[in-house]
């Protein structure tokens, strides 16, 4: 997966399409990504000892990671990602600058 927690993506499709957010968390297994405030649906709670009275809470569900995509740094633009080894170390590399994400 190219995608880590923390990185800002930009929505490319689905309902949130054109929406910016931060990682929440990544689900590598199933290849999707938690993005904040992307992908809210209601959730019915029942009453429990950390939520007393229950209801319907607003709460991000995953979303395939193949619908968003990362925002390069340092131009602000969406942007593919691809690996490469700089003094034998496999660093992250935006596709349209060419410059190392991490």
């Amino acid at each position: 997966m190219f995608l880590k927690t923390g990185d800002k993506v930009r929505v490319i499709a689905g309902k949130d399409k054109g929406k910016e957010g931060t990682i929440k968390k990544t689900l590598a297994k199933e290849n999707r990504v938690i993005v904040e405030g992307i992908n809210k649906i209601k959730k019915h709670q029942k009453p429990s000892n950390s939520n007393p009275n229950g209801g319907i809470v607003d709460t991000e569900a995953p979303i395939q990671a193949s619908n968003v995509m990362l925002i390069d740094p340092s131009t602000n633009e969406p942007t593919r990602v691809g690996f490469e080894f700089v003094d034998g170390k496999k660093v992250r590399v935006a596709k349209k600058s060419g410059k190392q994400i991490d």
